[in-house]
């Protein structure tokens, strides 16, 4: 029988090269010879005795690509659940088609909480670090995830907060209450972190988010001797830099990634719901502490992103979270990066 020529495989195997090639006899030989080709009931065989049990749980979510020198991993939190009642001016005419084309048709969405590890080859910083164990089952994923990622919380250098909600700080406490990451100084944005403790702006809050101070300040208190204020505009460290996205909290802020002529902004939470969102930026979200703020945010900021070309990521855009957006009239398109291919 014919031996088998690595380097006769033509790089782009279609059908034709397939046949011409001769790998087409050669592999039926190849049957004939083992006696697989007689019978369709040989493959069934085949497959049965590489069966594997099922796992049974979710893989922990962390890809990773290059962005100039550096390297920027996604590290997925969990998922949470939206319905359309949190989307402020929702109009079922307009937001279901919207759905329905998304196929996310269904009585609420699964969005995911991402977080981003960025390598700067010198420091280890993890935007936004999850939840722990307080919102629930679906949450809480981080450690797996970071361990997927084969890094351990005490190798973070820094915790880039982008906001003090309980899907983006929470997650710096161990369920017992502990820091998570015994050597990571806590940066927070100043804005934020001065809503949070303003007593007088947690006993206005809505019950539903009173806890949300109580909370983000004792996350924050953990790492009291760690902490870093920082202002929008400002470069954190070399190559990240705060970006000022204010409405969703009045400290939101984004982090703008540049290395070796590549960038990259982490959007935070601009945007909740993209099925929705890009094609109504006007629509906001209950939890936005200023709506019409964030809208007008959200329209700048998304056309800006468009206008550049510029890569964006978000803690909840579909995992991995990382994209460009496209112009369409007066809305936008979210279009998801290619899976990161080059090692």
């Amino acid at each position: 029988m014919t031996e088998f020529d690595p380097a006769a495989v033509p790089a782009a195997l279609s059908r034709r090269a397939f046949l011409t090639t001769g790998l087409a006899g050669t592999l039926a030989t190849g049957l004939a010879v083992s006696g697989l080709a007689t019978s369709g009931l040989a493959f069934s065989s085949l497959a049965a005795r590489a069966g594997a049990p099922l796992v049974g749980s979710v893989q922990p979510g962390a890809l990773r690509r290059r962005l100039g020198k550096f390297e920027v991993t996604t590290v997925l939190d969990g998922y949470l659940d939206l319905g359309p009642e949190l989307i402020l001016g929702y109009d079922p005419k307009i937001g279901d088609p919207l759905r329905a084309a998304a196929f996310a048709s269904g009585p609420s969405i699964q969005g995911p909480v991402n977080t981003f590890l960025v390598n700067t080859g010198g420091k280890l910083v993890l935007v936004d670090a999850g939840t722990s164990d307080k919102m629930g089952p679906t949450l809480g994923h981080l450690p797996k995830a970071l361990a997927a990622a084969g890094v351990s919380p005490d190798q973070i250098d820094a915790v880039l907060i982008t906001h003090m909600h309980p899907d983006h700080i929470y997650g710096v406490l161990t369920p017992a209450g502990q820091p998570l990451f015994p050597n990571a100084e806590l940066l927070l944005p100043e804005l934020d972190r001065a809503f949070w403790y303003d007593d007088a702006a947690m006993n206005a809050a809505p019950d539903l988010t009173k806890g949300f101070f109580l909370g983000a300040r004792q996350a924050a208190d953990a790492y009291a001797r760690r902490q870093t204020l920082y202002k929008a505009g400002e470069e954190v460290l070399p190559g990240i830099t705060a970006i000022g996205l204010p409405g969703h909290t009045p400290g939101h802020s984004g982090v703008r990634i540049d290395s070796d002529g590549q960038s990259l902004l982490i959007v935070a939470d601009l945007v909740h719901v993209p099925a929705v969102q890009f094609a109504r930026p006007d629509w906001s979200v209950a939890f936005d502490v200023d709506p019409a703020q964030a809208a007008e945010t959200r329209k700048r900021t998304l056309d800006m992103a468009a206008a550049e070309g510029l890569l964006i990521a978000g803690m909840h855009l579909g995992f991995p979270g990382v994209g460009h957006v496209a112009r369409e009239g007066d809305a936008f398109r979210y279009v998801a990066a290619s899976w990161p291919y080059a090692y």
